[in-house]
């Protein structure tokens, strides 16, 4: 598999799991503290996605240096190179923070 490829997978996946395994460790601190866990992982969930970003992309924003350099020296490979990992690290996020929302809702659902 090319590289470039692998970095794209790495790249959702590692803002997945942040964002999943922020608010479930969020969520059993709630837990711990007498808190609503549910409503404690949505609120969190919420805050953390550019976090899980910012990490997938190697824990600092040079991606986003790479991107504004690649766009004013001429290198569109390199530009559409950073904003595909950029989409591939948002896409991961919001399908975390989806799933931590489904599983408020089914929360809904089974308390009914």
């Amino acid at each position: 598999m090319p590289v470039f490829i692998s970095n794209i997978i790495y790249s959702f996946f590692i803002s997945f799991g942040v964002v999943l395994g922020a608010c479930t460790f969020a969520g059993i601190g709630a837990v711990i503290n007498n808190h609503p866990p549910l409503k404690t992982m949505f609120d969190l969930g919420a805050s953390v996605k550019i976090w899980a970003v910012a990490t997938a992309l190697g824990g600092t924003f040079s991606s986003f240096e790479l991107l504004e350099g690649g766009l004013f020296r001429g290198e569109v490979k390199l530009a559409i190179k950073q904003v595909l990992y950029i989409l591939s690290a948002l896409i991961g996020a919001n399908f975390g923070f989806n799933l931590i929302k489904l599983l408020e809702k089914c929360g809904e659902i089974w308390t009914k």
